[in-house]
């Protein structure tokens, strides 16, 4: 049972624009000036055709979403379309392309270079996940060296100006992240995801977290609250540290990422959720995987999104995320809930 959302929840979806990356030590745009952004998923035998999605999105004005492949049909019919896309270069090719910078050139040419600018794509994800539970050593070894030349590859196709790295990670990445001001990465990836980060914060790249309150829920339904991951009226918690009151776990997520980015030295490092949202189903020891829950984690949280607000800690900065995702994804392998987190009916 997928969630059946009307396309009127969306309707005033802000725009995400043209992001603009600048040499190395130079300042740069954020790459998502709007604050609400969709995964659009397709690991399912019965999904409409991309032609059919670019009509959903344009109708539900949903103007800025994520791939996690460089499909060329996905592509093509995103052409004209004004919505703008972030695809994804597979955890599959990082090994070849960190040992060969033409490699770079080569996937760019392919499945770049003959799609814009009719087709707007703004940014590259290299990878996902690497550094939390997807990728081994021998991953995290080639993330920083993949990336370093995918981004020698846009600057050599003058691409680098409209068209963003990034690389996704999930909560593994950190030791701690309760409370928020305790956010901390785990030793053993530093050596990775230190010159990674300096890196992008040269090249004026956010961080990209996958935030799941939904996960955290089920992986311990007796202490947490469901109405505290849910955004509903709930006591909340507080952190002695900041002095600072969370009544919601989303932005408690986001400020342990911010912590443990300031403890390695980026304090100004803007944090952007690449995935989040809530599954309507699931497996019976999948506790609050429901239809009515994921109904109200997604209302909610365009709620939140829509009035550009920030955290407890970043006030000032707007959360901005994609939801997970556009469509349930039949065929995707693990529990239940993994099947259906989709915001629409394949239909």
């Amino acid at each position: 049972m997928s969630l059946n959302l009307t396309i009127d929840l969306f309707n005033n979806v802000l725009r995400f624009t043209h992001c603009m990356l600048h040499p190395p030590g130079a300042l740069t745009a954020n790459a998502f000036t709007g604050t609400y952004g969709v995964n659009y998923g397709r690991i399912a035998d019965n999904l409409p055709p991309p032609e059919s999605v670019v009509t959903l999105l344009k109708a539900a004005k949903i103007k800025n979403t994520r791939i996690y492949d460089a499909d060329h049909s996905v592509l093509t019919a995103f052409a004209n379309s004004g919505i703008e896309i972030i695809v994804g270069l597979g955890n599959e090719f990082l090994k070849d392309i960190a040992a060969n910078g033409e490699r770079a050139v080569d996937w760019i040419k392919e499945n770049i270079e003959p799609f814009v600018p009719k087709t707007r794509i703004v940014g590259i994800a290299v990878g996902n996940e690497i550094l939390g539970s997807t990728g081994g050593q021998d991953l995290w070894e080639a993330l920083v060296p993949a990336v370093k030349n995918m981004y020698l590859a846009l600057e050599r196709l003058q691409l680098a100006n409209s068209i963003q790295l990034s690389s996704p990670h999930s909560e593994a990445v950190f030791a701690t992240s309760f409370p928020p001001s305790s956010g901390a990465f785990r030793e053993e990836i530093m050596p990775y995801m230190r010159p990674l980060l300096q890196f992008f914060s040269q090249v004026g790249s956010p961080f990209y977290i996958n935030a799941y309150p939904f996960l955290a829920y089920i992986s311990d339904p007796t202490h947490i609250d469901v109405n505290y991951a849910l955004f509903k009226k709930n006591p909340g918690i507080f952190d002695t540290k900041t002095r600072l009151h969370y009544d919601n776990m989303f932005m408690a997520q986001i400020d342990a990422a911010y912590a443990a980015l300031e403890k390695v030295g980026y304090t100004k490092m803007e944090v952007i959720v690449s995935e989040t949202g809530w599954a309507s189903k699931g497996d019976p020891n999948e506790v609050g995987a429901t239809l009515k829950n994921a109904r109200t984690y997604n209302y909610n949280l365009k709620k939140l999104l829509y009035k550009k607000k920030g955290t407890p800690y970043k006030p000032h900065t707007p959360i901005k995320a994609y939801i997970f995702a556009l469509f349930n994804e039949n065929l995707k392998p693990g529990p239940t809930s993994e099947r259906n987190f989709g915001l629409f009916k394949p239909d």
